[in-house]
């Protein structure tokens, strides 16, 4: 069984630090590409990064580039999500997903497994 569990989100003020991590089970971690995503209510989930380890690939949104930072320790079967110089505008709940890399290549959106995410609030 597929199982993404998140952790680290929080309360932070504007310019703050948070990192989020995304432990990852039953499945076999190099094949599945990873990804964050984030909802904020009455809008569009966003795809804020992915990452396909094995192949080196990663994809950041532009809202976000320069400031989040994706990474994954594959020997732990996790990834996370530093998150610097945080704003107000990022506060959402945050989702980790996960997909075959051979289903989404290198696509940061509709990923088919998805944990049950982690709010952050960012104060202004």
């Amino acid at each position: 069984e597929v199982q993404l569990v998140e952790s680290g989100g929080g309360l932070v003020q504007a310019g703050g630090s948070l990192r989020l991590s995304c432990a990852a089970s039953g499945f076999t971690f190099d094949d599945y590409a990873i990804g964050w995503f984030r909802q904020v209510p009455g809008k569009e989930r966003e795809g804020v990064s992915c990452i396909s380890s094995s192949y080196g690939v990663t994809y950041y949104a532009d809202s976000v580039r320069g400031r989040f930072t994706i990474s994954s320790d594959n020997a732990k079967n996790t990834v996370y999500l530093q998150m610097n110089s945080l704003k107000p505008e990022d506060t959402a709940v945050y989702y980790c997903a996960a997909d075959l890399i051979s289903r989404v290549g290198s696509y940061c959106l509709d990923y088919a497994y998805w944990g049950q995410g982690t709010q952050v609030t960012v104060s202004s």
